[in-house]
């Protein structure tokens, strides 16, 4: 089946945009599905892409702006459990229902975006979680033509992850750090993005489990050095041992703005280090951190202004 409509769930967000922005650049018709449309503004102007307001957790809502569609990407997600809109439904629930109605619709492609080390003995509710969420999605895999992607930590303009230490360089003379030796394998939202949507008309991802990961391996520390370093900023980062940095999480977790919960503690108790080779099938060469970091924490950087426009014509 040629697909040509395509629904976006989390369309809105710091991946979302791109993976809509590159969608829209392949010539498919989207459609971005969002509880405020004010948020998704800055896809509005895209020239195949429809932003509908959409509470993607009410049943009829969502059965009725997913008719119609060949496909659908599930990119929702959440950082931090709360009550209203916690792990359990967000990672578990939904994924369950997009799955069940894609199967009851007729739709025959869904991508779901997970995360690295997603397991179902994993230490932190986050990982347990979207592990959930994969297996609930598996369980239409005889119906649907299912991918799932397990991404580790996305790095690009807008993160919530480099932009967050960089932040509390500006600000603090002294990083008291959390898991200091805890390993990651940063990977680009645009070779994200590329692979999700290079994806979707392949066969030969169908029913298949990617993880994503850029070509070199930090410890958290070592990437808190690596953003002071690009800032200019000289600071003492002292690590925290285990106790120390459950301590840190409760606390922060405490504050109205969640920068760190214990269970983000818990899920950097694995190393979110892939344990397969990158797809090669994706002819992509992920790019290096050191290579565009310095374009969005360093606005001095020529080519730093031409990032946002390259998302938004998705290339």
């Amino acid at each position: 089946m040629q697909i040509r409509k395509v629904v976006v769930l989390g369309g809105s967000g710091f991946v979302g945009g791109y993976v809509v922005a590159k969608l829209d650049a392949a010539g498919y018709q989207v459609k971005v599905l969002t509880r405020r449309r004010e948020s998704a503004k800055h896809l509005i102007l895209l020239p195949n892409v429809e932003v509908v307001e959409c509470n993607v957790m009410q049943d009829a809502g969502l059965d009725q702006e997913l008719t119609g569609s060949d496909a659908v990407i599930n990119l929702v997600g959440i950082l931090h459990n709360n009550k209203t809109f916690g792990f359990e439904r967000i990672h578990h629930q939904l994924p369950r229902r997009v799955a069940q109605l894609c199967a009851e619709l007729g739709i025959p492609r869904l991508i779901q975006m997970s995360a690295l080390q997603a397991s179902a003995s994993a230490p932190s509710a986050y990982l347990r979680s979207k592990a959930a969420g994969e297996a609930a999605v598996l369980e239409y895999a005889k119906k649907l033509d299912i991918t799932i992607f397990r991404p580790s930590v996305i790095f690009g303009r807008g993160d919530s992850f480099i932009n967050l230490f960089a932040q509390l360089i500006k600000l603090l003379p002294v990083v008291m750090l959390a898991k200091p030796d805890a390993k990651f394998q940063p990977i680009w939202v645009e070779d994200v993005a590329i692979c999700f949507v290079s994806s979707l008309q392949n066969i030969a991802t169908y029913s298949k489990v990617y993880e994503l990961g850029g070509p070199k391996v930090y410890s958290l520390r070592q990437l808190v050095q690596a953003v002071a370093d690009e800032l200019g900023k000289k600071r003492i980062i002292v690590g925290l041992n285990d106790s120390l940095s459950m301590m840190q999480g409760f606390a922060l977790g405490l504050m109205p703005i969640k920068l760190m919960t214990t269970d983000n503690i818990k899920s950097m108790q694995v190393d979110n280090v892939c344990k397969q080779e990158f797809p090669t099938f994706f002819n992509l060469t992920p790019t290096a951190l050191e290579t565009i970091m310095p374009e969005y924490l360093n606005n001095q950087v020529p080519r730093a202004a031409y990032d946002k426009f390259r998302g938004v014509a998705g290339r």
